[in-house]
């Protein structure tokens, strides 16, 4: 018999580095890009394409120019520098009508009337956007669609502070009423009050406060907003209001009450049934014969109405599916806690259906803010065609094409990107999948 020697090691190997092939960008690589057959046929023709795409616009940015007085000038000056057949953008049409693709025909002596507004936006929306600043900064946010409309129209600003009483007056009112006769009905004997208020009282005030004490800023028509400038105040004015019009007839669709479900159901379908040019043609055409003879309803006015009530329509359907979504037994946890309906809605049901339903708002807000481009078809400057088409009927600068609606697009990606930004953070703040 032989024997055996026995060894036991007294000391740890050093720990080995992992495969190349499993670590770093190639593993990344193998698992997003080459990690079959099929990928990896679409990752070289998506490589193939993007080496074109930049090998064909890559020329035609780096011509570029920045400062000429026309399209002619462009050219002259791309073809001194890289030759006769050379092509380039000519961004000079950006830096000489920046501000009409920004404002419009707003009176360029009033642009800081605008830089305030935006300005005093950011503000406003901050304590809506981070629940840590000051909740108190919110009066701010309340505030804020009666000053933005003071400084954008101008004239005395005493209408605004009057409109302003008369929201005081509906909260009043429903404060005072909302324990004797319940919620619902105390919110609609505050609004009738209000509007009796704002009908009746309004104008008199102010032209009484105006003659006293006359404050005031020169006054701007609504054919004299354009480009971006419009489609803020259209879109930034329709998901302000739609979002909570949205909660209220997401709720109405499944209440127990005949007439405010029909009501609901009703309002939902047939805006949801119609294209949003319809609407916008029938807020150009048609809604002043229903108003009383010499009426002047401001089209700008008109078209937020029309617009609001679109998206509206399509945020209650987005709300409803995240009220569906909920188990019964958070209805079943709030009618234990003794809640009655509106302290179920606000303090259970409504905060969990709305962090469910927070991909298809913000989708829904950005694909309407994209839609404001629709309102060059009743006569508004916006930014992507009536301005761009404006701005081409110079003869400076005729034959331009892609610089502006690059720039345009490029403004409008911006803005869409940061509301998708936002919405995943605020996915990722609120947990809603309990990671």
């Amino acid at each position: 018999m032989t024997e055996t020697s026995s060894f036991v090691r007294t000391d740890m190997l050093p720990p080995a580095p992992p495969p190349v092939s499993q670590t770093g960008v190639i593993k990344w690589l193998r698992e997003n890009l080459f990690s079959g057959p099929l990928n990896t046929t679409l990752t070289l023709c998506g490589l193939g394409f993007a080496i074109w795409l930049v090998q064909a616009a890559a020329p035609w940015l780096l011509h570029s120019v920045w400062n000429a007085n026309s399209q002619n000038e462009c050219r002259s000056i791309i073809a001194e520098t890289w030759g006769p057949e050379a092509t380039g953008a000519c961004w000079a049409i950006i830096r000489a009508r920046w501000h009409q693709f920004l404002f419009g025909f707003y009176p360029m002596d009033q642009y800081w009337r605008i830089y305030v507004t935006f300005a005093a936006l950011f503000v406003a929306i901050a304590p809506v956007l981070f629940a840590t600043l000051p909740r108190r900064m919110l009066w701010l946010s309340l505030l804020y669609p009666l000053v933005a409309f003071w400084l954008l129209w101008g004239g005395p600003i005493w209408g605004p502070v009057f409109t302003a009483l008369g929201f005081g007056l509906w909260a009043a009112v429903f404060l005072a009423l909302s324990v004797r006769l319940g919620v619902v009905v105390a919110a609609g004997i505050g609004l009738v009050a209000a509007a009796v208020f704002w009908i009746y009282g309004v104008g008199a005030l102010e032209a009484s406060m105006q003659s006293v004490l006359p404050l005031a800023l020169p006054e701007v028509d609504s054919d004299q907003f354009g480009g971006f400038l419009l489609a803020l105040v259209i879109g930034v004015t329709a998901i302000v209001v739609s979002l909570p019009m949205g909660v209220l007839l997401a709720l109405g669709r499944q209440s127990d009450m005949l007439i405010i479900k029909s009501l609901s159901v009703g309002f939902i379908e047939f805006i949801r049934g119609v294209p949003l040019i319809t609407l916008l043609f029938t807020a150009s055409l048609l809604l002043q014969y229903f108003l009383p003879s010499g009426t002047s309803f401001d089209l700008i006015l008109r078209v937020v109405i029309l617009v609001t009530f679109f998206a509206a329509a399509y945020i209650a359907e987005v709300i409803r599916g995240g009220l569906a979504a909920l188990p019964r037994g958070q209805y079943e946890a709030a009618d234990a806690l003794g809640l009655d309906y509106w302290q179920a809605q606000r303090l259970i049901i409504m905060p969990q259906a709305l962090k469910i339903s927070i991909p298809g708002i913000v989708s829904t807000f950005i694909g309407m803010f994209k839609d404001t481009t629709l309102v060059a078809f009743v006569g508004l400057m916006d930014p992507l065609k009536g301005i761009s088409t404006v701005v081409r009927a110079d003869l400076n600068w005729k034959g331009v094409y892609w610089e502006p609606y690059i720039f345009v697009a490029v403004i409008f990606f911006i803005f869409n990107f940061s509301m998708s930004r936002y919405s995943m953070f605020l996915e990722r703040k609120l947990k809603r999948d309990h990671r």
